[in-house]
């Protein structure tokens, strides 16, 4: 017999930015996919992160996703998730879902063992070359390969780094290597049991490399400079040397700066391209109108907003992500301009499923908003490191650089 219970598909990406949507009033860039999710669902206009408790802001961001938890209540900077944070695809497993894990896991490997109950094409690390991914298969014993030396271009310089894995395809983009894996579990996946799929691609994190149809697709001299470009940030907000800043020289060029636009856009171009190929996988295999579809980023990216490249900051560029929710009970073309965080997510689906949220999890359910019998926070506050404190509300964002 045939599961009756939504399913659960998380597309989950990497540095990338709010205003990088057709749909949401960006008519520079194209993304006929993403498009299509903001017709199915309601999108949250004010969707942020917390900030970071290091300079790579993906882990705590995925660690929060995959917890609920603040900042501030994670196990130092998220690589660890102890065993009492306990993950939503861990809380799904005991409710009888089959849990699948594709692509970046920046978290460990015990944790990733513990959340998930299949998965493919595994990335243990923050980032590496998006043609020669470092991967690993699923293993239902949880014992994954000890870390070993790969070589890692940042850019800026050639680094050897300890990773995790036990093969490289190469010649293959992350993006479609994760796409390919996860239409493979859509198209074989047994309907018998309800299924989450979490899908986390590496795009459009650099390094940007894209194939080059994508990168023609846009031209640099056509590209306009965002209204808050700087040559350079006006004062050191404490974290000015960190691998980021080195993407471009100083002072910002505006024609360089052009360039990594037209390579992000490329970069989220083709990932839009993979995620259509899964969101038709889902219409194929007849199990779209029964799932519920989480599109989400980490954090955003600065690209030459206020004199900065990276995502180091509490400024928008950096906090400021999308947050997408399609499928069954929800409403389709609404947007909303109320608060949420990526760590409200959790209990959200818990609430949509009809399960018990976690004593664990410290987010808020957002199914008051999707029906329109309440509200989202009045209020967000936010942290990096130990060098910059913000808090925002309708009126206001005040940051404070200790």
């Amino acid at each position: 017999m045939a599961n009756q219970r939504p399913n659960i598909l998380v597309l989950f990406t990497d540095d990338q930015r709010f205003d990088t949507i057709a749909a949401l009033g960006n008519d520079a860039i194209h993304t006929p996919h993403m498009d299509r999710l903001v017709a199915r669902g309601t999108t949250f206009r004010r969707a942020y992160i917390m900030g970071g408790s290091n300079a790579a802001v993906c882990m705590p961001s995925r660690a929060m996703l995959m917890t609920g938890r603040y900042l501030y209540r994670l196990q130092g900077a998220g690589q660890t998730i102890p065993p009492d944070h306990v993950m939503l695809p861990q809380l799904l497993r005991d409710h009888g879902y089959v849990a699948g894990g594709i692509g970046k896991w920046h978290n460990s490997p015990p944790a990733y063992a513990r959340a998930f109950s299949t998965g493919a094409e595994i990335f243990f690390g923050g980032m590496d070359d998006h043609w020669n991914v470092p991967a690993c298969d699923f293993d239902p014993t949880g014992q994954y390969p000890a870390p070993r030396p790969q070589p890692l271009d940042l850019g800026v310089e050639i680094v050897t780094e300890q990773k995790v894995f036990d093969h490289v395809t190469r010649g293959v983009h992350s993006s479609e290597l994760f796409g390919d894996a996860a239409v493979d579990f859509l198209r074989t996946h047994d309907k018998a049991a309800p299924f989450m799929l979490y899908v986390a691609f590496m795009a459009p994190h650099d390094p940007r490399t894209m194939p080059r149809e994508f990168l023609e697709m846009y031209d640099p001299d056509a590209i306009d400079l965002p209204p808050n470009f700087m040559a350079a940030h006006p004062f050191d907000n404490g974290e000015m040397d960190v691998r980021d800043e080195g993407l471009a020289a100083k002072p910002r060029d505006p024609a360089e700066i052009r360039r990594h636009i037209a390579e992000y856009y490329a970069m989220i171009s083709h990932l839009d391209a993979q995620i259509g190929r899964v969101l038709d996988a889902l219409e194929e295999t007849g199990q779209a109108d029964n799932t519920i579809i989480v599109f989400a980023g980490d954090n955003g990216l600065a690209l030459g907003r206020h004199g900065l490249m990276g995502k180091q900051s509490l400024y928008d560029h950096s906090v400021h992500v999308p947050l997408i929710l399609a499928g069954p009970g929800i409403p389709a073309g609404a947007q909303t301009d109320d608060y949420a965080y990526l760590l409200d997510i959790y209990p959200t689906l818990c609430d949509l499923l009809g399960v018990d949220t976690p004593a664990s999890v410290d987010g808020m359910s957002l199914v008051p908003v999707l029906r329109g019998t309440g509200s989202g926070r009045d209020q967000l506050v936010f942290a990096y490191r130990d060098v910059q404190r913000a808090i925002q509300d309708d009126r206001f964002k005040l940051i404070e650089y200790c």
